[in-house]
């Protein structure tokens, strides 16, 4: 089941990149930030499916300390710009919907550029200062981590040496950037809905709904099974739960990703025909 789901991932999100990167028509700001959104769900699920798979398959569930560590640093990583990518996504469409006529001096390519930049350079110097914070702390020899991989609350909670700075900025980290950008994509789209309430058609009211609701949904199962992780890891140690709320986000949400935010869009699905259309040849 999860090698399905890796592979359904790893499928659903390279066509999307492929059909963004081939069709001219979808050089815009949205399937821009749509095809880095696919590349990083990609990088995202596989900081720790294939690991998962592999311990399953050999029946030896172990990693080394730097293995664990790269792991936090890359999956913190690709996690934060999952979290930018989905904000800056709402704002995208808030912006189309409110601004149609400043859409493109709003969202022009320069802008949307530096923003991605912006998005990585923060998420490097976070994830970096994550492992920092880890290095600091003494480990026993043998520890075992309840968990299907080097999960960070989960690894500060095994330390042998004082883990308050860490809860402390695991806290902090996850509300100025869960909690913030999460309000911010909720504000988006309340606008959103509220424009879509002034659409006279009945049929063009329930399909924007329907895409709404569609993307609201991934938003809640990323956004609630995340900060729910994160922000209960030191008041609960329900490592099952635990463990099963992280399963969600890490692989549920990015196998979804595809079918909820392009694979559903008619644009995309003319840019896939074309990327697998075998024109004939008379010569």
């Amino acid at each position: 089941m999860f090698l399905s789901m890796y592979l359904i991932t790893l499928t659903g999100n390279l066509f999307i990149i492929l059909a963004t990167i081939t069709d001219s028509h979808l050089h815009t700001p949205m399937y821009f930030f749509l095809s880095n959104l696919s590349f990083c769900d990609i990088c995202f699920t596989s900081t720790t499916v294939p690991m998962m798979l592999l311990n399953i398959r050999v029946q030896n569930k172990t990693i080394t300390y730097d293995g664990c560590l790269a792991q936090i640093h890359f999956f913190i990583l690709f996690g934060e710009l999952d979290i930018f990518l989905l904000s800056v996504m709402a704002y995208d469409q808030f912006v189309a919907i409110r601004r149609p006529l400043y859409y493109t001096v709003i969202m022009n390519p320069r802008l949307c550029g530096v923003v991605l930049l912006t998005f990585w350079i923060l998420s490097v110097l976070d994830s970096l200062f994550h492992v920092l914070l880890i290095l600091r702390l003494s480990f026993c020899s043998n520890v075992e981590i309840p968990h299907f991989f080097c999960e960070i609350n989960q690894v500060i909670l095994l330390a042998c040496s004082d883990i308050l700075f860490n809860v402390i900025e695991t806290y902090l980290t996850t509300g100025l950037m869960g909690i913030i950008s999460f309000s911010g994509i909720l504000y988006s789209y309340s606008w959103i809905i509220s424009s879509i309430l002034r659409i006279t058609s009945t049929r063009g009211k329930y399909k924007a709904f329907s895409t709404c609701g569609a993307h609201l949904s991934i938003v809640f199962l990323f956004y609630g099974t995340g900060l729910g992780v994160y922000l209960s890891s030191a008041a609960t140690h329900n490592s099952k739960a635990s463990a099963t709320a992280s399963m969600m986000y890490t692989m549920v949400t990015p196998m979804l990703n595809p079918f909820i935010y392009s694979l559903r869009n008619k644009d995309i699905k003319r840019a896939l025909r074309r990327l697998f259309s075998t024109a004939p040849s008379n010569e």
